[in-house]
């Protein structure tokens, strides 16, 4: 492990780890009585340090096992030359259970452990159970401590992973909500404009025409009135193109068809299918708009709540009206359990305000486990019926 990868918890662990292994070598250094047991001591703690030290010990988990290998052939040495050396077995395996895989480490433990008993049995030690539960004792230790480290670590990296995917959903709901909100502000600018600017402008410009041909001829008020008619013109010119400027960005380069078609054009939720039924009109702008954003708002709450697979959008034109359905196979709801959110979200209020503002219906189909039906129906006007 790369240690600036280590939290102080674990840094501590591993300063430990190596005062352990420090101090059971000085022990067995100088209960050798031998030369031998103590060039041997200096030669483990010199194979131990220089791994410790080693880069690639911590990179490489081929580097790692070499290591131990050789690590273990001095402690066995070792443990030849005196019996004080099966103490060094519990850092062992930690060691072990730390550098290797699972598949390899508990073999290398349990030989750990067989070795140690082995050697104390082989030094003449008198046979008892605390020969054999000593060292087997603590290699269950080490193997519980380091597997449920290991586990507590797996889980906390799952919960590490889904708080930044909490964090980054969120940002994109953010932005989302703020591109509705825009969009939804661009659309209510554009309405005001269409009612209240642009057909203000159009009557002052209907009253002067009126009033231009009620003048008696030679007039010197004549060319007064054609010029005031004419800046009427231009002006209501210029507020027809603030609301073409202010129309939806998807209606912008095709009709609500192809807008709608390109909602359904392959991408996370469920496979969605548009279908035109009836002989296409031409719609009034706000009616184009009406019907899209519903449409938008009705498949968002497919993908976001319906965990549906399959979504199907249908714009039928009709000798007096137009009507959309959006239908999904997903769990469906109980529709009079639905309340207004208190955060304003675009919803099915939201929708059925829309629907009802241009004098349409609006209607939702739903039950537990049966999917949904969302249907807007809008009177055709007198200019646009089939």
């Amino acid at each position: 492990m790369d240690p600036r990868s280590l939290t102080p918890a674990l840094r501590a662990l591993r300063l430990c780890l190596h005062l352990l292994m420090a101090g059971l070598l000085v022990l067995a250094a100088v209960r050798a009585h031998s030369t031998a047991g103590t060039v041997l001591a200096v030669l483990t703690g010199a194979v131990y340090a220089a791994g410790a030290w080693l880069p690639s010990v911590r990179r490489s988990q081929r580097a790692a096992a070499g290591w131990l290998a050789v690590l273990a052939l001095a402690w066995l040495a070792l443990l030849w030359a005196t019996p004080e050396a099966l103490w060094l077995a519990f850092p062992l395996y930690f060691l072990q259970l730390h550098l290797l895989p699972t598949r390899w480490s508990l073999p290398a433990v349990a030989l750990t452990a067989g070795a140690a008993i082995l050697s104390y049995v082989g030094h003449g030690a008198a046979l008892n159970p605390g020969v054999f539960i000593g060292p087997l004792l603590g290699a269950a230790v080490a193997v519980a401590t380091v597997l449920g480290y290991q586990a507590l670590y797996r889980e906390s990296e799952r919960r590490r992973q889904l708080i930044e995917e909490l964090i980054a959903t969120r940002a994109e709901l953010a932005a989302a909500e703020r591109h509705a909100g825009t969009l939804a502000e661009r659309e209510r600018l554009a309405r005001e404009i269409h009612d209240t600017l642009a057909q203000g402008l159009s009557s002052i410009q209907l009253l002067l025409r009126a009033a231009e041909r009620a003048l008696p001829a030679g007039s010197p008020a004549a060319g007064h009135i054609d010029r005031a008619r004419q800046a009427a013109q231009d002006n209501l010119a210029e507020a027809r193109r603030f609301v073409r400027a202010l129309t939806p960005p998807d209606l912008e380069h095709g009709s609500l068809a192809a807008a709608l078609e390109r909602l359904c054009e392959p991408g996370p939720g469920p496979r969605a299918r548009f279908s035109v039924s009836g002989t296409p009109v031409e719609l009034p702008t706000p009616y184009e708009v009406a019907l899209l954003r519903i449409a938008q708002s009705a498949l968002g709450n497919t993908v976001r709540h319906a965990a549906a697979s399959r979504a199907e959008i249908t714009l039928s034109f009709m000798d007096a009206s137009v009507t959309l359905d959006v239908v999904d196979d997903g769990r469906g709801f109980d529709p009079a359990s639905v309340h207004p959110s208190s955060d304003g979200g675009f919803g099915l209020p939201a929708m059925r305000s829309r629907a009802e503002s241009l004098g349409g219906t609006f209607t939702v189909e739903s039950a537990p486990g049966q999917g949904t039906a969302v249907a807007v129906s809008l009177p055709l006007p007198a200019g646009a019926a089939v």
